[in-house]
């Protein structure tokens, strides 16, 4: 796509002439307003070289009458009026009267999933209209954020937004409701769908966790949101419950005891260490947020500094979930002081999401 050629917007109707290109944003001149539209949502119709510089190129399906209609008015006024674009043909596929839609998350780039965004679709396989809303929230709220509303049309993949990691701690729990209809023809009436799902943040820095998928060139996060009519309602994991649980159990299952050692050793060959700041001091008075980040990197380098010659020890760093960042400092760590030593998700049965485990 060039400055000057003439575009068709893909998955709506309209288009104009290209005015400016910044970055993956075209400005299409529409009416004589500049729109901003994705590159990708273009298709170009006719190029500068085949674009008459006196008027824009009418959008494709533009009949003559219409078009001697246009010249007579640019006669009289002086003005070329855009004629309306043509709608798409909606072309329904055997086996689309049942509703398939899917949520996907594609990253930008896949070899660097630590710092790349990640793109956002909704896949409508079928012959159905869908009017559809998009939220999320986090574990700990009980408020939903709307991030798209709008209509995809049949058998269309629709791009939904761009989110980088930072945006995740926000998305534990993704929501979706659709109502499915037809235009212009009678159809059967499709039971309104609302899923609610949760969405394990952690996958997206995980590159096994992308897969490949029927409906995208790359890997992908996919979520199925409705399978030939039935909703997919998936079963929710509150992951803080759950660590909140795990620790209220423990302190059930075990007598109240005098204060011992801050690292415990569990069994042979395994030591846990907690950093939660209130296991390390008495208390936060006066600190800020750096600073009891701060504390925890140092306990941390602490412990592996007196375990670097025990080979074959398990450390169990427990961290929380929370934002998550503590648990991307002590990345950071291990991907550059601390390197060459294993690094897994410790149990989930014993720990929930908030543990790291270290192997010397």
């Amino acid at each position: 796509m060039n400055i000057g050629d003439t575009v068709r917007f893909l998955n709506s109707t309209g288009g104009g002439v290209v005015r400016r290109i910044e970055g993956n944003i075209a400005y299409v001149d529409e009416d004589g307003f500049e729109t901003p539209v994705l590159t990708r949502e273009c298709v170009v119709v006719a190029t500068a070289a085949n674009t008459p510089k006196s008027a824009p190129v009418a959008s494709s399906g533009t009949n003559a009458a219409k078009s001697q209609s246009s010249a007579t008015t640019a006669a009289v006024t002086g003005i070329v009026a855009p004629a309306p674009a043509a709608e798409p043909e909606i072309i329904e596929t055997p086996g689309g009267d049942k509703l398939n839609v899917v949520l996907a998350y594609e990253p930008a780039n896949i070899k660097r999933l630590n710092d790349t965004t990640f793109d956002t679709y909704i896949v409508n396989d079928s012959n159905y209209y869908l009017y559809f809303t998009y939220m999320t929230r986090a574990d700990e709220s009980a408020e939903w954020t709307l991030r798209y509303a709008g209509v995809v049309e049949p058998n269309i993949q629709l791009f939904i937004e761009e989110i980088a990691g930072t945006d995740l701690p926000a998305m534990d729990r993704v929501a979706l409701q659709c109502v499915a209809y037809k235009e212009g023809k009678e159809f059967r009436l499709k039971s309104p769908v609302a899923v609610e799902t949760a969405l394990d943040t952690t996958k997206f820095f995980k590159l096994h966790c992308f897969k490949s998928n029927p409906y995208f060139d790359g890997e992908v996060i996919a979520l199925d949101i409705v399978k030939d009519d039935v909703p997919m309602r998936r079963m929710v994991i509150d992951s803080s419950r759950i660590e909140e649980g795990l620790k209220a159990k423990k302190a059930v299952d075990r007598p109240r005891r005098q204060p011992v050692q801050k690292h415990q050793s569990k069994k042979p060959g395994l030591l846990e260490v907690d950093l939660h700041i209130n296991e390390l001091i008495d208390s936060t008075a006066g600190l800020s947020s750096a600073d009891m980040l701060n504390l925890q990197i140092d306990e941390f380098r602490k412990v592996m500094d007196a375990n670097l010659k025990n080979k074959g020890l398990k450390i169990v760093f427990i961290h929380g979930k929370g934002e998550g960042v503590l648990r991307n400092a002590l990345m950071k760590e291990l991907n550059h002081r601390y390197k060459g030593h294993q690094v897994q998700d410790a149990s989930f049965r014993e720990y929930g999401f908030g543990a790291t485990q270290v192997t010397i």
